[in-house]
């Protein structure tokens, strides 16, 4: 562990709040964490070995720890999530805002703005309102704004000095800025700040100042003007009708975090409620980094409070922070994240977890909404694997996930060419560059003699055994010589007797502490050593379906080795064990003297001529002593 290196320097560190830096031997930043006690937060790391993957893997590759005092927590978290953004370190949580989703922005900058679709929210001092789900309802929006308010959707220049109106003004779909003498530009802003109320979601209020400037230019016999206003009033109220609306009084102004963490990485859904409606929803993400120990770390799961926490860190950079914020469990500190955000806005917010009433509905469809978005956004396939990894951990009551799974197959045809084969499934998807092949040894201890079955020969059954139990030793020898990897479950073709068999090699090599399980390929049946009766798991279940893949793999690994055992045995010839004599020349014989019989006929000089006078005197030399 590198980090044991840093000891007497962690030792050092004073007591005072501020932020600590881990860096690789490349000087490449790994790590930044906030600390009330610089000194203490960091030794801690010391005793922490083993308690994740992701924590292992940072103290494996720390070499160096730099610190940066501060005069309080809140400014270490300040200052924490100005360097994570800035370095974006591979062991932080970094969540991302939603790209996949268009926004809606109203070019508030220009003097007469218009509204677009964008990809992402920028601080440009424009209005944003989105995402819409699914990408169509923007357009849609759009295309509202043109025809109910008469937003213009040209690239124009407007001077309001143009001779006469587009065609988009004739169509009623534009209010024609551009000529000054139709549309004054006090009369665009009017239409420009409805848009705002529609986009931000606030019909009620829009409909209201609709009506009332309806029954105004009534009341002037502008009835033309009071005709449009009319039909802007009626499209707003069917929207606000039709609007699927998740409002309740009692939210008030508030955000709402819910949170999915699984295999692949994490998904944050925030509903923003104002005024007691959800108007927006914002999605992040946090997607596990490629390469077997990330996809450890990932599979691990980042507790949800230290997603949560980064959550809340990274999205109050870019956004406001309500009076209160909901979130699903608190995160470490909430004090102080409470502390920084009413800095931010210079009054009191609350990091709530919402117990009963509507606010724990409304965080329960936060949930299910972030499930949604996991499912969508990660590999089904990964989340599956792991799915069925926690199953089978449950069936099989084991001590911890099984992430690694070895599983040992023998084939043999009557005892002839008999050969084994060693799958691994790691994290649930299997690693063709760990498995092994393994030819029985002749000479190679028998194990003790095991009792055989009454409908099974005793010969082909305790050359199963014997196999088995062979192979298993070899195989773990060589992992405990190399000090790993060790398999968090191990699988066996076969029944009992092949367990007990596998269950005497381990103990003879001092591993009895690993898990075996044999699976029967009849009846599907799993057999352990802590019971006589066999496990009949669920059939349609993914905890069998997921054996009986690796299980199938073994086979087809071990089947494909014993043919080409078979293939080479008997393409084999007798030249083969002669010194000097490889595929070439071995064909070279046969060709010049027609076959093996030839070959032993010739004489020394006839050899000689084909394969030089020292392959030659081999050749005799063999044939001499074998016949």
């Amino acid at each position: 562990m590198a980090i044991q290196d840093l000891r007497e320097q962690m030792a050092r560190l004073p007591e005072q709040p501020g932020i600590y830096i881990y860096y690789n031997a490349k000087g490449e930043t790994l790590y930044v964490g906030k600390a009330r006690s610089l000194r203490d937060r960091t030794r801690s790391y010391l005793n922490a070995y083993g308690m994740s993957p992701r924590h292992d893997a940072l103290l494996d590759e720390a070499t160096r720890i730099e610190v940066i005092v501060t005069d309080s927590v809140v400014e270490a978290l300040a200052l924490e999530n100005n360097v994570i953004k800035q370095r974006s370190p591979r062991y932080n949580i970094l969540l991302r805002d939603d790209k996949n989703y268009p926004y809606l922005q109203l070019t508030t900058t220009e003097q007469f703005p218009r509204v677009l679709v964008a990809r992402s929210v920028e601080r440009d001092g424009n209005m944003y309102a989105g995402p819409f789900l699914p990408a169509k309802f923007a357009r849609r929006t759009m295309s509202l704004t043109h025809k109910v308010f008469g937003i213009r959707s040209c690239n124009e220049v407007i001077t309001g000095t143009r001779q006469r109106p587009c065609l988009e003004y004739d169509i009623k779909r534009c209010l024609a800025p551009c000529v000054v003498s139709i549309c004054s530009e006090e009369r665009y802003a009017v239409a420009v700040a409805d848009t705002k109320l529609f986009l931000e979601g606030r019909n009620d209020e829009l409909a209201d100042q609709l009506r009332g400037r309806m029954l105004e230019a009534s009341g002037d016999q502008r009835y033309e003007e009071a005709a449009q206003l009319r039909d802007a009033m009626r499209t707003v109220e069917t929207l606000r009708e039709r609007q699927q609306k998740m409002a309740s009084a009692e939210l008030g102004d508030r955000d709402v975090f819910g949170v999915k963490a699984g295999a692949s990485g994490a998904v944050v859904q925030v509903f923003i409620v104002r005024g007691g409606r959800v108007i927006e929803r914002i999605e992040l993400m946090w997607a596990a980094e490629s390469g077997p120990q990330m996809a450890r770390m990932a599979q691990n799961q980042e507790p949800e409070a230290g997603i949560i926490e980064a959550a809340i860190q990274q999205f109050y950079l870019e956004h406001e922070p309500p009076p209160e914020i909901h979130v699903p469990v608190a995160p470490a500190d909430p004090q102080v994240l409470e502390e920084w955000l009413g800095q931010k806005v210079d009054r009191k917010v609350r990091i709530v977890v919402p117990q009963r009433g509507t606010k724990k509905g409304m965080m329960e469809l936060a949930h299910r909404n972030a499930a949604l978005g996991y499912r969508q956004r990660f590999d089904t396939n990964a989340t599956a694997n792991y799915d069925a990894l926690e199953s089978l951990q449950a069936a099989l009551r084991l001590p911890k996930l099984p992430r690694r799974i070895d599983c040992f197959d023998i084939s043999t045809i009557q005892g002839s060419e008999t050969v084994a084969s060693m799958v691994v499934c790691e994290e649930g998807r299997m690693r063709p560059s760990e498995y092994r092949k393994f030819k029985i040894r002749k000479d190679f201890p028998s194990p003790k003699p095991q009792v055989p079955s009454p409908d099974t020969s005793e010969a082909r059954f305790l050359d199963d055994f014997a196999a088995m139990e062979q192979v298993v030793r070899r195989r773990y020898s060589k992992v405990l010589e190399n000090g790993g990897p060790f398999p968090d479950l191990i699988v066996i073709d076969g029944g009992k007797g092949q367990l007990n068999a596998a269950y005497a090699a381990l103990e003879s090599i001092g591993l009895s502490n690993l898990v075996a399980i044999g699976l029967a390929k009849k009846e599907e049946l799993v057999f352990t050593r802590d019971s006589m009766e066999p496990l009949a798991l669920d059939t349609h279940g993914n905890a069998l379906r997921l054996l009986q893949r690796i299980r199938d793999e073994a086979h087809r690994f071990a089947i494909t080795f014993h043919r080409q055992s078979r293939r080479k045995r008997d393409l084999q010839s007798e030249l083969d064990v002669v010194p000097g004599i490889g595929l070439r020349r071995r064909k070279t014989l046969l060709t010049a003297f027609g076959s093996l019989s030839g070959v032993r006929r010739a004489t020394r000089e006839e050899l000689a001529r084909v394969v030089g006078t020292k392959v030659a005197d081999a050749v005799i030399a063999h044939f001499a002593a074998n016949s």
